[in-house]
C-alpha cells in the first residue's frame, strides 16, 4: 500500500466522495477513484458501497480509517523530523470533540496552538453522545477526544480541563421569574426541548430536578443539537443549555437565567500519550 492511497481514501471518507477529494487534493477525479479501487484491491475488501455518484464506507472501511489517519500522521511526523529538534513542529493533528466542548474549549485551544505552529493542519471531526472516545483514540481515529467527564478509558491518559454550567433558556415570551440565579425549586412549569433520555446531560439534568421535586414536561425531543436555540426562539419550549451557547440566545432575546444550586459538567481530553505525534506531543505539551 502506498502513502498516496492512505491520503487519497481519507479525503474521500472527510470530503463525502470523489469529487471533493479530487478538488481538495488538486486531482482529476479518476486518478483519485483508480487509487481508491487499487487500494480495495490490496486490501481484498472493498472500503466503499458506490450509491450512484455517493461513496458510503462499509464496515472494512471504517474499521480502516483509523489506520489510514495513523500511516498519514506517521508519514508526515517522519517528514516533520527532518527539519531537526529547534525546527517548527509540522504534519497533521487529528480531533474529535463533542457538540458543546468543541465552541469551548476546543476552539480557543486550537486557535493558540495554530498560532504557535502555523504548519500543522488540524482536522477537527465530530463526537457523538453514543460514541466511544476511549475506543477511538486507541483505533487512531484521532490523537486527541475532547468530551464531557467522566470517560472510561484504561490505559489512557485522561485529564479535566473545566466545567460546562447550564442555564435555563426560555421562549423571549414566557415571563420568567425575577431572581438570578434561580434556585431550582422554583423553576417554572415550562414545556422542555430535550436530548434523547440517554444522553448524560438529559440524565444529570432530570436527577437534579427530581432532587427538588420538579419533572420533566417535554414538549420536543431533539436529536439536533444545533437546532434547539432555533426551537426555544421559535416558541416551542424553554430548555437548558451551556452558558455560552445560553447568552448568545439571550442576545437573541431569550430569557436565561443562572441556576442555583448550579449544574455543572466537567470537561476534558483523552489521549494515549505513548502514541502522540510530534504535533499531538505540542499541543498537549500547550495545555501546561
Amino acid at each position: 500500500m502506498e502513502l498516496r492511497q492512505a491520503r487519497y481514501f481519507l479525503a474521500v471518507v472527510e470530503h463525502g466522495g470523489v469529487a471533493g477529494a479530487a478538488t481538495a487534493l488538486g486531482l482529476a477525479g479518476p486518478s483519485v477513484s483508480q487509487a481508491v479501487r487499487a487500494l480495495e484491491r490490496e486490501l481484498g475488501a472493498e472500503l466503499f458501497h458506490r450509491i450512484g455518484r455517493g461513496m458510503v464506507l462499509t464496515a472494512a472501511g471504517r474499521a480502516f480509517v483509523g489506520p489510514a489517519r495513523r500511516i498519514v500522521r506517521s508519514a508526515l511526523a517522519a517528514d516533520g523530523a527532518a527539519v531537526g529538534p529547534d525546527g517548527p513542529v509540522r504534519g497533521r493533528l487529528d480531533v474529535l470533540a463533542s457538540t458543546y466542548v468543541a465552541v469551548h474549549p476546543v476552539a480557543g485551544l486550537v486557535g493558540a496552538f495554530r498560532r504557535a505552529h502555523p504548519e500543522v493542519a488540524v482536522r477537527i471531526g465530530a463526537l457523538a453522545d453514543d460514541d466511544d472516545s476511549a475506543a477511538l483514540v486507541r483505533q487512531g481515529h484521532c490523537e486527541l477526544a475532547f468530551t464531557h467527564l467522566p470517560v472510561p478509558a484504561p490505559g489512557l491518559t485522561v485529564r479535566e480541563l473545566g466545567r460546562h454550567e447550564y442555564r435555563l433558556v426560555a421562549p423571549p415570551d414566557v415571563d420568567l421569574p425575577a431572581a438570578d440565579p434561580l434556585d431550582l425549586a422554583d423553576l417554572p412549569d415550562l414545556p422542555l426541548i430535550v436530548v434523547p433520555q440517554a444522553v448524560p446531560v438529559r440524565i444529570q439534568i432530570e436527577r437534579e430536578l427530581l432532587s427538588v421535586g420538579k419533572r420533566t414536561r417535554v414538549a420536543a425531543v431533539c436529536h439536533h443539537r444545533e437546532a434547539i436555540g432555533a426551537l426555544v426562539l421559535a416558541g416551542v419550549g424553554a430548555t437548558f443549555l451551556e452558558r455560552s451557547a445560553a447568552e448568545r440566545l439571550a442576545g437573541l432575546g431569550a430569557g436565561v437565567r443562572a441556576l442555583r444550586p448550579a449544574v455543572h459538567r466537567p470537561h476534558g481530553v483523552i489521549y494515549d500519550p505513548r502514541r502522540l505525534s510530534p504535533a499531538g506531543q505540542a499541543f498537549v505539551a500547550a495545555l501546561g
